[in-house]
């Protein structure tokens, strides 16, 4: 089958309107809170492989500082003391060891806070001297949504492990991640945008919708994945088979249905987490090496070719960071640059599919 090829003519978007100066400002502003979210990431993800998560067991929306004396801290410790992370296994924690995790949490929380300013003042900034086009509007007004129900968010996952059980929710967790993702990919692809604006004239590629349709795949199964990913991390499920390819001695593990009711399992059972996981990673890797060799046959710019070089890159890098994680048996280092590894595949796949934007689906 021969696929359908159009030639099309671009046309200048609202965002092409602005000044070169005004468009350029607002594409490095939205860059930097991406890029910010990114490290919100990381952090969260080194908070939560530290245990450190539940350390800080109020949330003040706005004035949240350090205990400032030695009372102060035994006054946080002993609030800590209360709840059941400390009670089911860290009795023996020294108050030393109470400071590094509480502080590892306290990063976490004023670098969100961090964000929330730079994001909300830039925007208020942009929008008053008339910077934002119509479309940039409606990215920043529901990036200003997003990131306020990320904070939101991020204490009711806290909540949930301050209860009856000393973790929280795999589905909170979950939730938490994807929104940051999802704000951080709107954010990107907004910026974007704003520094690569399409040039004047006709654009001269021809490339077959499939191939554009496939990138759009690649970028729903890579954020699947991660989704897959918060569950192994939720349940913690990186350390029941700590073997590759196999799990255990098994292709498909016996315990992999053992919970009822049989749907359960995807979401609440460590081996179908870690299965399901294992077979997502290695999906995206044999479906961005398709796509790379499809590629090579499709008339793609030139910036379009390199984002599609860094795809494959990337993947072959992440399921690289995977299974190392898996035989070490999570380590912090490791398991951080895992979770750093799917934010960097997921921002080059936005990167392939906003250079092909603009050529016809």
């Amino acid at each position: 089958t021969i696929s359908r090829r159009f030639q099309v003519t671009a046309v200048p978007s609202a965002t092409e309107q602005l000044t070169g100066k005004s468009r350029k400002a607002v594409g490095r502003w939205l860059l930097a809170c991406s890029g910010m979210a990114v490290g919100s990431i990381v952090i969260g993800g080194v908070t939560r492989l530290t245990k450190s998560g539940l350390s800080m067991v109020h949330w003040h929306p706005f004035a949240e500082f350090p205990p400032s004396g030695e009372h102060q801290w035994e006054q946080e410790f002993l609030k800590y003391q209360e709840y059941p992370e400390y009670k089911a296994s860290d009795r023996e924690m020294t108050m030393a060891e109470f400071k590094r995790i509480w502080y590892t949490e306290y990063v976490h929380r004023m670098w969100g806070r961090a964000i929330g300013a730079v994001f909300y003042t830039g925007a208020a900034w942009f929008w008053w001297r008339g910077c934002l086009s119509r479309r940039a509007k409606a990215h920043v007004g529901l990036l200003a949504v997003g990131l306020a129900f990320q904070g939101f968010l991020g204490w009711f996952m806290v909540k949930s492990g301050l209860q009856d059980q000393p973790h929280v929710s795999q589905y909170r967790l979950a939730a938490h991640l994807g929104t940051a993702l999802a704000w951080y990919s709107l954010a990107f692809w907004s910026g974007l945008s704003h520094l690569a604006a399409p040039r004047p004239g006709p654009t001269t590629a021809l490339i077959s919708a499939a191939m554009h349709r496939g990138v759009h795949g690649v970028l729903g199964l890579v954020f699947v994945t991660a989704m897959s990913g918060a569950i192994v991390a939720g349940l913690r499920a990186g350390l029941v088979y700590n073997s590759f390819p196999k799990m255990a001695d098994r292709w498909v593990p016996s315990d992999i249905m053992a919970l009822e009711p049989k749907l359960s399992n995807f979401t609440e059972n460590p081996t179908t987490a870690q299965f399901d996981h294992r077979i997502l990673g290695e999906s995206v890797v044999i479906v961005v090496t398709g796509l790379w060799l499809w590629g090579q046959k499709q008339p793609l710019p030139p910036r379009a070719k390199m984002a599609l070089h860094c795809l494959l890159a990337a993947a072959w890098m992440q399921a690289t960071l995977g299974v190392s994680t898996l035989l070490t048996y999570v380590p912090v280092s490791l398991a951080s640059s895992h979770q750093a590894g799917a934010v960097t595949l997921l921002s080059v796949a936005l990167w392939l599919a906003h250079e092909l934007r603009r050529l016809p689906k």
